[in-house]
């Protein structure tokens, strides 16, 4: 199976690090936090938010960045920014890349937004709006890339719990 890797550079909300944590289970997706974070990782709002999936989930911590470029050498990087040129949708995305996003106040550092001009991507959204939400935004460029892969390995059909699909 594919893999993707969701990397979030300093998160500060808990809430929104929870909901990407069920993402990850979901989808098997690995999750890179990189500090520093803006929470304590036994935070109960985060813990609430991944509801009953934490123990199933391999979490990398990083203390900043530099720890994690230089655990993750030669990696595609793909860096999820308002102030990028190219749509996600515009990108052909390698087994086992990085989808990258900033912390949900500032983004990401605009001096690695710079060096790494073709690897960000944006979310087209209406003019003058600042961002959607993190946890949203990376749901959604999860399963874009999910989608240019066909799926691969996920559950396909789902089933209803009192009825049979074959018998409709």
């Amino acid at each position: 199976m594919k893999k993707i890797n969701i990397v979030l550079f300093q998160p500060a909300i808990p809430q929104n690090t929870g909901n990407i944590a069920r993402t990850c289970r979901a989808t098997g997706a690995q999750l890179h936090l990189v500090g520093p974070l803006g929470f304590e990782l036994d935070d109960k709002k985060m813990k609430r938010a991944g509801l009953d999936y934490w123990d199933k989930l391999n979490v990398k911590v990083y203390e900043n960045t530099d720890e994690f470029y230089e655990k993750n050498v030669g990696g595609n990087f793909y860096y999820f920014t308002t102030k990028a040129l190219n749509r996600y949708t515009d990108i052909e995305y390698p087994d086992n890349c990085y989808i990258i996003f900033g912390r949900e106040d500032r983004g990401i550092d605009e001096e690695i937004l710079y060096n790494n001009k073709d690897n960000c991507v944006r979310m087209p959204m209406l003019p003058h709006l600042r961002s959607l939400n993190l946890s949203n935004t990376v749901a959604i460029a999860t399963y874009e890339i999910l989608r240019q892969w066909d799926f691969e390995g996920l559950e396909s059909q789902g089933s209803l719990t009192k009825y049979d699909w074959g018998n409709i």
